[in-house]
């Protein structure tokens, strides 16, 4: 089978959104019907988070049945209601002895701030995100939970720019693959690691959409931080902010090594971000295994954290301009 380079490599995984593009919201599914192990690692400072505990290894539940990302801050965790009725109506859930009970994790960003702040992903948006689930390419940029997304806003949202979701796989060897998805709606800047420089983030005063690629573009976001202006406006800055991402592997993990792949994964992140798990991100990441071949926990993880940094980058490139905001996708 061809790949097309986004986590839907990984077999047993499939991708759908929905969103309100007026509205600039939206969520994403990840399913995996026939169950994959999940660990989760949270780092940011201002996470909303829903079914995260029942990741832990000494908890009961061994399998999730879908991870739910949307937009809406703590409103669109109700979007995980619409993936767990789609699911029981499929029959797909944890057997509880009285029923079936689907596992849906999820976590949220914050894009209030832009478009519409009172249209959140609900319920009825979660079951059409898992409608248009399928294993072909993730469609990336202006899309489900990155409908809304933006970076680089230490200056407030006019020197901001728009962010969106981004996919993206490696071969591992043996057959193995490791696929990574991130909604990007982060505090700083995004960093290209190959070559040091802000590919997104935080723009100088003067700079247009179309000189974004020039030297003297981006403001940056540390160097700010030092500044006595980042110093007084810190307080003030926007507070929308989060990376959410989803790691998955055709691999045979159990609880505690997925756990260790979401956490290793937060390396991409952070190599690809700057800064990193600041108090005004939420910054969460989801592992998955959905089986079949034997791969080292600490090569899981390495290899996750490299399709993480891909699947941010990729979500930064294909941003179109929305809200206001200028993206590199024109």
């Amino acid at each position: 089978m061809k790949r097309n380079e986004s986590i839907t490599d990984v077999a047993g995984i499939e991708v759908g959104h929905a969103q309100n593009d007026q509205a600039l919201t939206g969520c994403t599914a990840i399913l995996c019907r026939k169950g994959a192990v999940g660990g989760v690692d949270v780092r940011g400072g201002a996470p909303g988070t829903r079914e995260t505990d029942l990741l832990k290894p000494l908890n009961l539940v061994q399998k999730v049945h879908a991870v739910m990302l949307a937009g809406g801050s703590a409103f669109g965790l109700d979007a995980a209601g619409g993936a767990m009725r789609y699911l029981e109506e499929h029959k797909i859930g944890f057997n509880s002895g009285a029923g079936l009970v689907p596992i849906v994790p999820a976590a949220i960003l914050f894009d209030l701030g832009i478009g519409r702040g009172d249209v959140r992903p609900d319920a009825d948006m979660g079951y059409r995100a898992c409608l248009a689930a399928s294993r072909q390419a993730v469609p990336e940029g202006n899309v489900g939970a990155g409908t809304g997304a933006s970076v680089g806003k230490i200056l407030g949202m006019k020197q901001a720019m728009k962010a969106g979701l981004g996919s993206a796989s490696l071969e591992i060897g043996g057959g193995a693959v490791i696929g990574a998805l991130a909604a990007v709606n982060v505090f700083g800047d995004i960093v290209d690691p190959a070559t040091g420089q802000i590919v997104a983030g935080v723009r100088s005063a003067k700079v247009g959409p179309l000189q974004l690629g020039q030297p003297g573009a981006f403001a940056d976001t540390l160097a700010l931080l030092k500044s006595l202006v980042g110093r007084t406006v810190l307080n003030f800055a926007a507070r929308a902010s989060t990376l959410l991402g989803v790691v998955a592997i055709n691999a045979d993990l159990d609880k505690s090594e997925a756990n260790k792949m979401a956490q290793m994964a937060q390396d991409g992140l952070a190599r690809t971000v700057r800064p990193a798990h600041t108090m005004l991100d939420g910054d969460t990441v989801f592992a998955l295994a959905t089986g079949g071949r034997k791969v080292d926990t600490s090569t899981a993880g390495a290899f996750a954290a490299e399709a993480l940094s891909l699947a941010i980058l990729r979500a930064v490139r294909m941003a179109a301009p929305a809200g206001g905001l200028p993206g590199l996708n024109v």
